[in-house]
C-alpha cells in the first residue's frame, strides 16, 4: 500500500508554527511510542532548527516496554532529552517539567541578568496527527482546555494554556510531511491511526498488519480471537477472525470491512497487545 495525505490545512499549520517558534523557549516534540522514529515530523525537525527541545514518548502504555526502553537510550546517546510519558495516566510529567526548566535556564538566567522581570517558561507541543496533543494538555492542565478525539486532526488554530504557575504552553495542529519516501511509513502512521481512516482501504490496511503480527505476535492473535490456527494468507486470517466477531452478511460470508474496523481498533487500543513497530538503526 502507497499511503499519502498531505491536505491543505497542514501547510497552514506549518506556516503557523515556523511563524510562533520566536515566541517559545523549547519545543515539546511529541511523538507516539509505538512508532519513535516514523511518527517524527522530518520537516518539524528542519524548521525547530536549534531551539531547545525535547522528545516526548507518548503512549508508552501501547508499546513494548523493552523497545521503548532501547529507543529512549538510542535518542540520549545522540544528546537528545528524552521523556517517556502516559497521557491517561499522567506519567513523564514531572519530568517533562524539569527537562524544560533544564533547557530554558540559561536563556532565561541570560534575560534575568539584562534586568527583565520573572516570566513564565513559554513551550511549543508540536507533533503529527493523533499522537495524543489534546489529550496530554488536559492531562497537564487538569481539565478539558485542548479540544481532543480519537481521529487525526482535531486541533486547527493556535490555542496557548498555562499551567503549574510557571509554564504557559503552545499547542499547534499536528502535522505530517508532504510525501513519506518510505511506503513503510505511511503504512505504520495509518495503522496507528495518524492517518484518517476514510482515505485507507481498511481491508488491505487490516490484512497487511495481520501479516506482521502473524509473523511477530501469533499467540497473541490466537489468544485474542481464539484461533487455533492462523491461516498463512492475510484476507483468510481477517475472514477467521470476521467469523469469530460475528461479522457476517447474507449467505454466511465475512464483512471484511466490518472486521478490519475491528482488527485496527483493538490494535490501536491495545487490546492484542503492546507492540512497537519501528527497529532500532543497525547503527547510527
Amino acid at each position: 500500500m502507497n499511503i499519502q495525505w498531505y491536505p491543505g490545512h497542514m501547510v497552514k499549520a506549518k506556516r503557523m508554527v515556523q511563524e510562533n517558534l520566536k515566541l517559545v523557549d523549547v519545543v515539546i516534540e511529541l511523538a507516539d511510542a509505538r512508532l519513535p522514529e516514523s511518527s517524527r515530523n522530518p520537516d518539524l525537525l528542519e524548521i525547530i532548527g536549534s531551539k531547545p527541545r525535547m522528545l516526548v514518548l507518548n503512549k508508552v502504555d501501547l508499546a513494548d516496554e523493552e523497545a521503548t526502553r532501547q529507543w529512549r537510550q538510542y535518542y540520549k546517546n545522540s544528546g537528545l532529552e528524552v521523556v517517556l510519558a502516559n497521557s491517561l495516566t499522567g506519567q513523564g510529567f514531572r519530568e517533562m517539567e524539569a527537562a524544560a526548566v533544564r533547557l530554558t535556564k540559561a536563556k532565561l538566567d541570560a534575560l534575568l541578568a539584562k534586568g527583565q522581570r520573572p516570566r513564565a517558561i513559554r513551550a511549543m507541543i508540536a507533533g503529527i496527527p493523533n499522537v495524543g496533543k489534546s489529550s496530554f494538555i488536559n492531562r497537564l492542565v487538569g481539565k478539558g482546555t485542548a479540544k481532543t478525539a480519537d481521529k487525526p486532526g482535531v486541533t486547527r488554530g493556535k490555542q496557548w494554556v498555562r499551567f503549574g504557575g510557571n509554564f504557559e504552553l503552545l499547542d499547534t495542529p499536528g502535522i505530517l510531511w508532504p510525501k513519506f519516501e518510505d511506503p513503510q511509513v505511511g503504512y505504520k502512521l495509518a495503522v496507528t491511526g495518524a492517518i484518517r481512516d476514510q482515505l485507507l482501504d481498511e481491508v488491505e490496511l487490516a490484512a497487511q498488519l495481520l501479516g506482521w503480527l502473524r509473523e511477530n505476535a501469533p499467540e497473541q492473535v490466537k489468544a485474542r480471537y481464539k484461533l487455533e490456527e492462523l491461516a498463512v494468507d492475510n484476507h483468510q486470517l481477517l475472514d477467521a477472525i470476521g467469523k469469530r466477531r460475528g461479522c457476517l452478511v447474507s449467505g454466511g460470508n465475512v464483512d471484511r470491512t466490518k472486521a478490519a474496523a475491528i482488527v485496527l481498533d483493538e490494535f490501536r487500543g491495545g487490546k492484542i497487545g503492546k507492540f512497537t513497530l519501528d527497529e532500532l538503526p543497525l547503527s547510527r
